[in-house]
């Protein structure tokens, strides 16, 4: 059943450049962090419950947000092996998207939970237990270190790896937070270090909360890639010879690293039609990396196809 239109799919693998070792390596690569990052936010959430501490506690937020990355990277790439069905022209690429978008709305909700915790231990500092806490710290340290190490391993070019590894950095750097204010609690009995340590780490998470659900709002809402100017595309497209003007241009991305564009072109009468598609959707791949473009090329003399005359 469904399967009388398996002749569409052999032309989709031409834009596959190199994916083939990376690919799985990158897979791999994702799925152990992920599962390495995962488990270890779960001791550390134990552990911060025993302990007492909220700076583990607020690691595990981190770790949290550094779990979903990972997950949704390697999910993305999931799903991106999945074919595009007829329903889904796209195939599921968006679904990053919004897993992107609900993971940032979650980071911003911990981060001011830490931040309500923090300020209610200001001015009431509870006992934690320094000794369990150092253990546990320094194990996150170790487990982010490994991986790191193991992101290194993969692609670096690839978008979801190197994003997946900057926050495992960032990760390190709330175990050495949770390490040095267990420090400061085990040697000087300073126990304001623990919510000091926490607030430093929730404004981590809130500011890469806060950058991820920018970012995925930008893209559901069809805005125009961040990376690139519209008006160079313009100026682009209008430099082609025999090109009168270009209107209607909408750039949008489906999910990251993913543009699309469509336009209309107005050209000269005598020109060929089939020689300026070629010549600007050259362009668009060679100057801004567009790969999926729709173009619609109109005669001069034809007029203006909008019926209120406005072709800007």
């Amino acid at each position: 059943m469904g399967h009388h239109h398996h002749h569409g799919h052999s032309h989709g693998h031409s834009h596959g450049h190199g994916h083939g070792h990376s690919h799985t390596s990158n897979k791999k690569a994702l799925f152990i962090s992920f599962i390495l990052i995962a488990t270890f936010m779960i001791v550390e959430v134990i552990g911060g419950i025993l302990t007492n501490s909220l700076a583990l506690l607020s690691d595990a937020g981190h770790m949290l947000s550094d779990a979903a990355a990972l997950g949704l990277s390697f999910f993305a790439i999931k799903l991106g092996e999945r074919q595009v069905s007829q329903e889904k022209t796209y195939g599921y690429k968006r679904f990053e998207i919004i897993a992107a978008a609900l993971n940032g709305l979650t980071l911003i909700l911990i981060s001011l939970y830490i931040f309500y915790e923090a300020f209610q231990r200001f001015f009431a500092p509870p006992e934690v237990q320094s000794t369990g806490m150092l253990v546990i710290a320094i194990t996150g340290l170790v487990v982010n270190i490994i991986a790191a190490w193991i992101l290194m391993s993969g692609d670096k070019d690839n978008l979801n790896v190197r994003s997946a590894f900057l926050h495992v950095l960032g990760d390190m750097l709330g175990s050495v937070g949770a390490i040095v204010a267990a420090l400061l609690i085990m040697f000087f009995g300073w126990t304001l270090a623990d919510p000091i340590a926490s607030v430093i780490v929730a404004v981590l998470i809130i500011i890469s909360g806060f950058r991820v659900t920018k970012e995925s709002f930008h893209i559901l809402m069809e805005g125009a890639p961040t990376q690139m100017d519209m008006e160079q595309v313009k100026v682009a497209l209008s430099g082609i010879p025999s090109v009168k003007e270009v209107h209607d241009l909408h750039i949008w991305t489906i999910t990251s690293g993913y543009p699309v564009l469509s336009c209309h072109l107005t050209i000269t009468d005598e020109a060929d039609h089939d020689e300026i598609l070629h010549q600007s959707q050259k362009i668009l791949h060679d100057d801004f990396h567009i790969e999926h473009s729709t173009i619609q090329v109109e005669k001069a003399a034809n007029g203006c196809p909008s019926p209120h005359g406005t072709c800007n």
